[in-house]
């Protein structure tokens, strides 16, 4: 395992009490209240110095008093909270920026995830709203979290070809068809995504997109490589993807098999995927 403290890029942490959470309707297993107390524990050994809360789609109405929240929890229950994405409406286009504008006075706020995979529309991310809601992120400073499913991946290469100024991060590795062993054309796809200056990779929550009771190290081991070969160490990021990895293996067999498809890492390239990418990426 690492001996050094890592930086967990995407932490979920819901109050059922709070919020709203429709997707978790469907999820037995995680429909219930998950907090810092229950993150630790299932840590384990694993040092995790920094943590990024990643927003958790309660309902939209709540959004900004689920940030409000992680806020008050980094400052009075754990400082290890650095950094917060946030959920906006980015389709409003420009009528969206007076949000950004008071989510920027919060400094933990460091990017916005608008999720793109649970659009039933595969050119959402083409519209002309979207983009242009997108485009303001870099004025306040925020990056975006890119989280799609594997058959996004054509509109959201083009999609991404129109933001060149924007930070951004594709979350799980695109979530590829692990489960059915679909590798292509998902290898050319995470290619042409490497080539965009300003995409970074989040390797994160792969056992989850393979069949969660039957999934085997080698079966994950293409879909490692691949990003690998293509965004290397120097623009791959570790993300826990905690409580949802919990769907299909616990969060020390997350790192443990992560370290396992890289073995030829060095201790350098290890510091860069589990800690100083997230660093600069997410400005923590």
């Amino acid at each position: 395992m690492l001996d050094f403290g890592i930086v967990d890029t995407h932490v979920h942490l819901w109050d059922l009490d709070k919020f709203r959470y429709p997707w978790l309707d469907v999820i037995p297993h995680i429909n219930r209240t998950l907090l810092l107390d229950d993150y630790n524990r299932v840590c384990g050994n694993i040092n995790v110095e920094k943590i990024v809360f990643m927003q958790c789609e309660c309902e939209p109405s709540q959004h900004l008093e689920e940030t409000a929240w992680i806020t008050e929890l980094a400052e009075k229950e754990d400082p290890r909270i650095k950094g917060i994405i946030s959920y906006a409406p980015l389709e409003l286009g420009a009528a969206v920026e007076e949000e950004l504008a008071t989510l920027a006075r919060n400094p933990l706020v460091k990017g916005i995830r608008r999720i793109i995979q649970f659009e039933p529309d595969l050119e959402f991310c083409l519209k002309p709203d979207f983009i242009a809601g997108v485009k303001l992120l870099p004025k306040y400073g925020f990056t975006f979290e890119v989280t799609i499913a594997y058959y996004h991946n054509k509109n959201t290469l083009k999609f991404l070809e129109q933001i060149p100024e924007v930070s951004c991060i594709i979350d799980h590795i695109g979530k590829p068809g692990i489960k059915d062993n679909l590798l292509d054309p998902w290898r050319d796809e995470m290619k042409s995504f490497s080539q965009l200056p300003n995409v970074y990779m989040k390797v994160s929550s792969l056992a989850t997109e393979a069949d969660h009771d039957n999934w085997t190290i080698d079966q994950l081991r293409p879909y490692v490589d691949c990003v690998f070969e293509n965004f290397g160490f120097e623009r791959t990021c570790f993300g826990g993807d905690w409580p949802v990895s919990s769907l299909a293996a616990t969060y020390s067999t997350c790192v443990d098999t992560l370290i396992k498809l890289i073995p030829g890492a060095s201790e350098q390239e290890l510091r860069q995927l589990f800690r100083s990418n997230a660093e600069r990426f997410y400005r923590v």
